[in-house]
């Protein structure tokens, strides 16, 4: 049996029709732009499930035991928090206001901030410090990280020493100097 070449054109047509319907149900659009201020690069996130890290409070009384390996002490004066698989350490503070995710380069955070300046339109809620001491605020969103809840002490994490305090938590680099106070009424770098 001959098809026409009319036929054919209209078998085409309805082919096209339906593949054209399944494609459009098949997709969305969000309205708006990305935003990503510097710095946010490579972010890998942890891959889930992942355990939730455990910090006990340091206790003054304790006197260190001495080590025969070839990995150095932790640093004196507070608990050395160890690194995800990518390399970061994720942490909350007592407050539960602020979330921070800290790697060898950078540390970030987020809170509510009572008065943060806009980025693109937006009130951040977010700010980055570099080991060199750059600071810039972002609006964005850490996710869901498996945070490990500080207690008001010292800490190491990955070149970075961390002091929480009820009046906020300062990060310190170890190599630069440089850092970050951060609290909900702001952040300021040093």
């Amino acid at each position: 049996m001959r098809i026409s070449n009319g036929m054919r054109a209209g078998v085409a047509v309805v082919w096209l029709v339906l593949a054209g319907a399944a494609a459009a149900g098949c997709s969305s659009t969000v309205d708006g732009a990305a935003r990503c201020r510097g710095g946010c690069g490579p972010v890998v996130e942890p891959s889930f499930p992942t355990s939730r890290p455990t910090v006990s409070p340091p206790t003054s009384s304790a006197t260190p035991t001495p080590t025969t390996s070839a990995t150095p002490p932790p640093t004196p004066g507070g608990q050395t928090l160890p690194p995800s698989d990518s390399g970061y350490v994720y942490i909350e503070t007592k407050s539960g206001q602020t979330r921070c995710q800290i790697n060898a380069q950078s540390v970030g955070c987020e809170s509510d901030f009572t008065n943060p300046p806009t980025v693109d339109g937006e009130p951040a809620n977010g700010v980055q410090v570099t080991a060199g001491g750059t600071m810039h605020w972002v609006a964005g969103n850490l996710g869901d990280i498996p945070t490990t809840p500080l207690d008001y002490a010292t800490y190491h994490a990955v070149g970075w020493t961390i002091d929480a305090s009820s009046d906020g938590t300062k990060f310190t680099n170890d190599a630069t100097g440089h850092g970050l106070f951060i609290s909900t009424e702001g952040a300021k770098v040093f």
